[in-house]
């Protein structure tokens, strides 16, 4: 089994890596900078995760909140790792961190064509909203997403 801990921005390269290594996943090109990342990390100390397995990162999550909601970004188990309860124990270390915080509602976006991450969301019990439409308004137009091929 993977060790599930905190990530540190020491792990943003190996992150990275992964990150490029799953299909479709989309990188911002400012969000998901080593600078990016670095605020989101001091702005949310402890409650991002990463799974590693013989000095390799094997999955990912961003785990932050605004005080009120916490919220999921860029949750990711390397192919070869799938089906063996890695996202799971990610998940629920996120979630006990958030507890800790004092949240108690979580949300994650994931893109409709997105099946496997879907199935899995809805296996591990997370409901999908029917209610509510989910709008952006973009800041800085040079903040650009490249989906992996």
């Amino acid at each position: 089994m993977a060790k599930i801990r905190s990530m540190k921005i020491e792990d943003y390269a190996r992150v990275h890596d992964l990150w490029m290594q799953i299909r479709g996943f989309g990188i911002r090109s400012m969000d998901d900078s080593r600078d990016g990342v670095e605020r989101f990390l001091l702005r949310n100390p402890g409650l991002s995760v990463v799974a590693e397995r013989d000095g390799e990162i094997v999955g990912s999550i961003l785990c932050g909140h605004d005080g009120r909601r916490g919220c999921l970004y860029h949750v990711c188990v390397h192919p070869r790792y799938r089906q063996r309860g890695i996202g799971k124990a990610m998940v629920v270390f996120a979630m006990e961190a958030l507890r800790r915080e004092q949240i108690n509602k979580v949300s994650l976006i994931a893109f409709t064509g997105n099946d496997i991450g879907n199935a899995f969301w809805k296996e591990i019990g997370w409901t999908k909203r029917e209610d509510l439409n989910y709008y952006d308004f973009v800041l800085n137009e040079a903040n650009i997403t490249a989906f992996n091929a």
